[in-house]
């Protein structure tokens, strides 16, 4: 290793599950001390494993690793105090405040407790003494980041820090990294947002625990909206085809020109309005997305359309039913897909389709026929007797999606249903929606992915708890003077919050 090097890997092997599953495969990397490089993969491609093999939370079965000259197994005290580490899932500890998490943080790393200029940069100076676990979901993002970036350490690994986070959000987290150690630190960071890949000094794609590609962004995609395709070449390409969810969806017969409606639907929690005064109407087979940034909102405008908050005053209606005044009746039409994984971790994946087939009025053969569809679909198949909770994320999220649309319901809310997960698997889940929705399934979707924008039939920007622009895709983006979705979600944001 010379001294320009930060980390240097040589033909590193890791297997799992007595070494029937090969998770890195011979890999060789070697990254220079202030690069910024980027983690590009399906779900499984290893991306995960190599950064815990980084940070010496796993021993490789063969091969070579060495960070800042040293052994990251041997020398993990060493090297402690010279990385911070993100894991992917939320680390820290839900039932305590965001001020405690960071004070304990701070004890444990034997640094400075003064976290207030990344507080306020990250904008969650407002929300210190609120539980970690009531955070929305990008705001625990910022907040995991934090912890990360303290203590100024020459190393960052971060396993996907912007799942969950909004596009404006997503550039101010590079910005803070890129910021760390005086602009010196180097960062290793995994994603599955393809337009952060030309925030990186260096993008690395790894497919079944091989690097497929290893170089700079711009030269695998000059223009960062052909970034994506480029990585789904690499990958083998994605052929579409008929949606077997589709093809086996029953639709119920529908009455009336909207399905879905939203009456001046207003959400307070002592003084703080989460929800103003919301309101949209979605035709049947319509898809309706509704972005924003973290916090904005949309979470919350779901579970009161879903009967799962009770609004503090308006109303919705589900196929004609109101959802305060008869709330089962007006859930009996939709499927629901959380934010967060919902599911029952400690169930196997068969007893969570079996239960949910119960919740949704579904006995008997009916049940069993329900089951072994979604499970022929999905293809379940070598994880059905496991537990939910140790699914890879990809299949986390279509086990979510299973369990919504089994019970063939008219009406699907799908709250960030992508979050997270790769570039193919993403591509599955829309093709499925939008073949859902031509058979007239009218979908409520939200996404921080704004190429899914673009999908969309028409599209509602949510901002502190109102809308603030409604329209086509195409309509928006005129309105912003932009080229792309994204570029009209930040300017639109950023022009109400000079104007308010």
């Amino acid at each position: 290793m010379t001294a320009a090097t930060c980390i240097e890997i040589k033909n590193l092997t890791k297997t799992f599950d007595n070494g029937k599953t090969l998770a890195v495969d011979q890999l060789s990397l070697t990254i220079a001390k202030g690069q910024t490089v980027g983690l590009i993969g399906a779900d499984g491609a290893g991306k995960t494993t190599l950064l815990r093999l980084v940070d010496g939370l796993l021993l490789p079965d063969s091969g070579y690793v060495s960070v800042c000259g040293l052994d990251p197994v041997k020398d993990k005290q060493m090297l402690a105090s010279k990385t911070g580490y993100m894991p992917q899932k939320f680390g820290l500890y839900e039932d305590l405040t965001v001020r405690e998490n960071l004070e304990f943080y701070a004890q444990l790393k034997n640094i400075d407790p003064d976290f207030s200029q990344m507080l306020a940069f990250a904008g969650l100076s407002n929300f210190q003494d609120r539980p970690a676990g009531k955070l929305s979901g990008g705001m625990k993002q910022k907040l995991g980041l934090i912890c990360a970036l303290a203590g100024n350490p020459e190393l960052i690994l971060l396993d996907e820090p912007s799942v969950g986070v909004d596009p404006l959000s997503r550039r101010e987290l590079l910005k803070m990294v890129k910021q760390a150690k005086g602009g010196k630190a180097t960062v290793l960071w995994s994603t599955a947002y393809m337009d952060e890949a030309h925030g990186f000094d260096i993008a690395v794609v790894i497919d079944r625990g091989r690097i497929i590609y290893c170089g700079k962004p711009e030269d695998l995609a000059p223009d960062s909206r052909q970034f994506e395709e480029k990585v789904i070449e690499l990958m083998g390409g994605y052929k579409p085809k008929e949606s077997p969810v589709a093809e086996n969806f029953v639709m119920p017969p529908v009455k009336g020109e909207y399905t879905v409606e939203a009456l001046d639907l207003v959400k307070c929690y002592g003084h703080f309005h989460a929800v103003k005064n919301n309101s949209f109407r979605i035709r049947k087979g319509e898809i309706f997305g509704l972005l924003g940034p973290n916090g904005a909102g949309k979470s919350t405008s779901f579970k009161m359309m879903c009967g799962l908050a009770k609004p503090t005053s308006g109303t919705a209606r589900i196929m004609g039913t109101d959802i305060v005044k008869n709330a089962a009746a007006a859930r009996s039409h939709l499927g629901y897909m959380a934010q967060k994984f919902s599911l029952y971790p400690n169930l196997s994946v068969r007893q969570n389709l079996e239960f949910f087939a119960g919740a949704y009025g579904l006995v008997g053969q009916q049940a069993k026929e329900a089951v072994a569809r979604m499970n022929k679909i999905f293809d379940f198949s070598r994880y059905l007797d496991g537990n939910a909770g140790n699914l890879p994320l990809g299949y986390k999220q279509r086990l979510s999606l299973a369990c919504a649309i089994m019970h063939n319901p008219p009406v699907l809310f799908l709250d960030e249903p992508t979050s997270g997960v790769d570039v193919m698997t993403r591509r599955e889940f829309w093709n499925h929606i939008i073949s859902l929705a031509r058979k007239g399934v009218t979908v409520l979707v939200t996404t921080h992915f704004m190429d899914e924008a673009e999908f969309c039939d028409r599209v509602s920007l949510f901002y502190r708890g109102q809308t603030i622009a409604t329209g086509t895709p195409e309509e928006l983006k005129r309105q912003a003077a932009a080229q792309t979705m994204e570029e009209a979600f930040v300017n639109i944001i950023l022009q109400q919050e000079q104007n308010p």
